[in-house]
């Protein structure tokens, strides 16, 4: 074989084994686009009502949320509280894997994790929007994962029911005196201040309310606020609606994940449950600031008797939460790391408020 012939079959050769290749190439994507993405399928367990308006319903969104962004690739059924575990039993129900994602409030699991107290709420501590900015930019999202890794659970903010009220009472609170044996219904550290001031607390979840309310087993109760009490009709069995509610200027609802199946998941698909969690908690701020202000005035209209806290006892119940915070923080150095970083922004956001958002609340 002459040396052109010799270099027209090598050309020939090396053709062929390209064409080979293409053919190889085509058949492999062709088998990944035959073969169906793999699908996951989760439970939400939720410490609400069915539907309740606000909380129940921002769970149901949620799920709707992640099972649309992920083209139902991974889908979420939502069950509420008391239909696979109780209302107060999501977090464990997540941390064992019972479901894979929950749906509740950090303080209902202050008796198994001290520390969550401080990602709901601080009595005359953050704000809404403070809040969002501290556990997204303030270093507070990798204490909260600090503080769920030991028991295999991811916390995401998913919800915040804005500034609430300070609850419904058939007794009038005059003076500090009439705080004395009170029997109320306060989670978390609010709870914790009526009890240093004489007050009996209790921690029930939201369905037990107003029939607990109603029959005289409690005198008082907080909820949330004007949306969410006019739905369960706490006007009709509690004479007094007070306020300020000092004792959760804001409140975080949260999505929690079972971390093992969290990790299970491909990029894309954590990454959506991450984001429509973040979705979730701009939705349901612009849910309660709108319905917050017409069932305010339905309530109105129903002839509530609002009153405000005396002076008197709102200065007792701050220098009580100082005490109290003081004291959580104190207990171990995850706690104090955690409250050392809020309290820190919340004097930097105080600061900034004060030239903002006060003054135009004051004057308009």
């Amino acid at each position: 074989m002459n040396r052109r012939n010799l270099f027209g079959a090598a050309l020939a050769l090396i053709a062929a084994i390209g064409l080979v290749g293409c053919k190889d190439d085509k058949a492999a994507s062709e088998q990944a686009a035959a073969k169906p993405a793999e699908t996951f399928h989760w439970k939400m367990v939720t410490s609400w009502p069915k539907n309740f308006p606000g909380l129940g319903t921002a769970a149901e969104r949620l799920a709707e949320r992640i099972n649309a962004m992920s083209a139902g690739r991974l889908t979420v059924k939502v069950y509420a509280a008391g239909e696979l575990v109780p209302a107060l039993e999501v977090f464990d129900a997540v941390s064992r894997g019972t479901a894979e994602m929950g749906h509740g409030t950090p303080y209902y699991w202050k008796g198994k994790v001290p520390a969550a107290q401080f990602f709901s709420s601080v009595p005359f501590g953050l704000s809404t929007l403070e809040m969002n900015a501290w556990l997204s930019h303030g270093g507070g999202q990798a204490l909260w994962d600090e503080t769920y890794a030991p028991y295999g659970v991811k916390p995401l903010s998913a919800g915040n029911t804005t500034m609430q009220m300070g609850g419904w009472f058939n007794k009038e609170i005059n003076s500090l005196d009439d705080i004395k044996g009170l029997k109320i219904r306060m989670p978390g550290l609010g709870g914790e201040v009526w009890s240093k001031l004489g007050a009996i607390t209790v921690n029930l979840p939201g369905g037990e309310i107003f029939t607990s309310l109603q029959t005289g087993a409690i005198d008082a109760t907080d909820w949330v606020g004007p949306y969410n009490d006019l739905a369960f009709g706490l006007h009709k069995a509690a004479k007094y609606y007070y306020f300020p509610g000092w004792q959760e200027p804001q409140a975080v609802v949260e999505s929690m994940v079972n971390q093992k199946a969290f990790d299970a998941l491909p990029a894309d698909l954590q990454a959506i449950v991450v984001e429509a969690a973040r979705a979730a908690t701009l939705d349901m701020m612009n849910d309660y600031v709108f319905n917050n202000a017409k069932a305010l005035q339905s309530l109105k209209s129903e002839g509530v008797q609002f009153k405000r806290l005396p002076d008197e006892v709102l200065q007792a119940m701050r220098e009580q939460s100082n005490l109290v915070l003081e004291s959580l923080a104190a207990e171990n150095d995850l706690n104090g790391r955690i409250w050392a970083s809020q309290k820190a922004f919340l004097e930097e956001a105080s600061a900034m408020q004060a030239l903002t958002e006060k003054e135009l609340y004051n004057w308009r």
